[in-house]
């Protein structure tokens, strides 16, 4: 499916052109002749005779970018004199900087904030270590761990190139949730490693957030630090997408007027992110679930599953459905895509039963082709910021670490996984709630703190 144009692929032409009225109707036309979306044309310089204009547009991906450009190009009497991407831009230098919290501009300042007052500081933790989680940064910090194999949808490319996803990541924890996050990208898939890296480096931070890490490793590496370490353990990829997928799911069962425990759900991509939604479905009594990965369903007694692979297949297909994706769909309730583009077909949402839902949330080109499944879904959500409906992780995970850090949690548990669900659900009020707004929109403030106050309150109670 060909994406739509997106401020992701963002580029910015300065050209040179005659100083008339038509030079500059000619590059908008051109621009949107060639699929484009004009977002601003800015005069950079004027001369008598020539202008200098920056022509901003929007693009699907960047052979059609380099495909707008050539069309500006191609105009009579233009010169095309740079090419700026306004993505890469935003990258130069990375996203983040260290930042002081107190002043040092004096002697006295720095007396107190390093040696020799520093010192009296450190020897108070020594006696009594609990206090680094009062008198450091350890008391609002989170490491985003990742190994680079699992990164969005492009798989093992490595810590380096993982790196700007890290990043990213960290934003959001400090937009979202006040929460101090840096990013801790490791050159080892090595689950050994792995741990005891994390378990080394555990002294500073008050959460550990694991981040594109690939089945069946990350559950392995999740499971030995949550019994290692004295800090929660959130793997965002599972628990953060199963957190929103239900929330999701809650509110879009009240507009079509279903229940959990009487649904039936199919579900394409048994990861990390399927396995944790199977879990969490199950848990809220989704008895239900029919889950498929590239071989067709997920079924008991199929040969070379790994471990991860079989609890799927020994908790869920009860009806024994056999066969491909399109099979597990015909009369299932719910579908929910975490797996790769153009796996379905709107024929096959066509065979699903009464006022389907469909979540197709892989990226950047979700399962299912949004304008086929809207003829047949009654709600359609996708991971996309140009639909409605977008099931996206930072409406759970700034919340659950703000909520994690307030309370000096020293786990995450199902419960708080459940609390945070709901918490987001709920921010959709009933007045509010329809078929084209199932969540919250990410940027509504009242979403992370009514997360992390849920979160905060299990974690209290335990």
């Amino acid at each position: 499916m060909p994406s739509q144009p997106s401020p992701g692929y963002a580029v910015t032409v300065r050209v040179e052109v005659p100083a008339t009225g038509a030079a500059t109707a000619d590059l908008a036309v051109a621009v949107g002749q060639a699929g484009g979306i004009l977002t601003a044309l800015d005069v950079a310089e004027s001369r008598p005779d020539r202008l200098l204009v920056d022509v901003t547009f929007d693009a699907s991906n960047a052979e059609h970018a380099d495909a707008v450009v050539a069309a500006v190009n191609a105009v009579e009497t233009v010169k095309v004199l740079k090419v700026s991407d306004r993505t890469f831009l935003l990258h130069l230098g990375g996203k983040l900087e260290v930042v002081p919290k107190v002043p040092l501009k004096h002697r006295d300042d720095l007396s107190r904030a390093y040696t020799p007052g520093v010192a009296r500081v450190s020897l108070a933790i020594a006696k009594e270590p609990a206090d680094a989680r009062r008198l450091t940064i350890k008391r609002n910090t989170v490491a985003v761990v990742t190994d680079g194999s699992a990164v969005l949808g492009l798989g093992d490319i490595g810590p380096a190139a993982a790196l700007p996803v890290m990043e990213g990541k960290a934003a959001l924890f400090k937009q979202f949730g006040g929460v101090d996050a840096w990013p801790v990208c490791l050159a080892t898939n090595d689950v050994d490693e792995i741990v005891r890296t994390v378990e080394l480096i555990s002294p500073v931070y008050g959460g550990i957030n694991l981040e594109d890490i690939a089945a069946p490793r990350c559950f392995e590496i999740e499971r030995r630090l949550r019994d290692r370490l004295d800090i929660p353990v959130f793997h965002d990829d599972q628990h953060g997408t199963a957190i929103v997928v239900l929330a999701a799911l809650v509110n879009a069962l009240r507009v079509v007027g279903k229940k959990l425990p009487d649904i039936r759900v199919a579900i394409s991509g048994v990861g990390a992110a399927g396995t944790a939604v199977i879990k969490l479905l199950g848990q809220q009594g989704v008895g239900d679930i029919v889950a498929c990965d590239r071989l067709g369903v997920v079924a008991r007694g199929r040969l070379g599953m790994d471990d991860a692979r079989r609890w799927v297949a020994e908790h869920t297909n009860d009806s024994g459905i056999s066969g491909s994706l399109s099979d597990a769909l015909a009369g299932a309730d719910v579908f929910i895509g975490v797996s790769a583009a153009n796996l379905v077909s709107g024929a096959d949402i066509s065979r699903m039963a009464e006022d389907p839902v469909v979540f197709a949330l892989a990226n950047p080109d979700p399962e299912v082709d949004p304008f086929d499944a809207r003829q047949y879904a009654a709600v359609l959500a996708t991971g996309r910021s140009d639909f409605p409906n977008q099931i996206n992780n930072v409406l759970a995970f700034p919340g659950v670490f703000r909520g994690l850090l307030d309370a000096a949690a020293t786990q995450f548990t199902d419960e708080m996984e459940l609390a945070a669900a709901q918490a987001i659900a709920d921010a959709v009020s009933p007045d509010e709630l329809n078929a084209s707004y199932i969540v919250p929109s990410v940027f509504d403030p009242a979403v992370s703190p009514a997360v992390a106050a849920a979160v905060s309150a299990i974690a209290t109670a335990s």
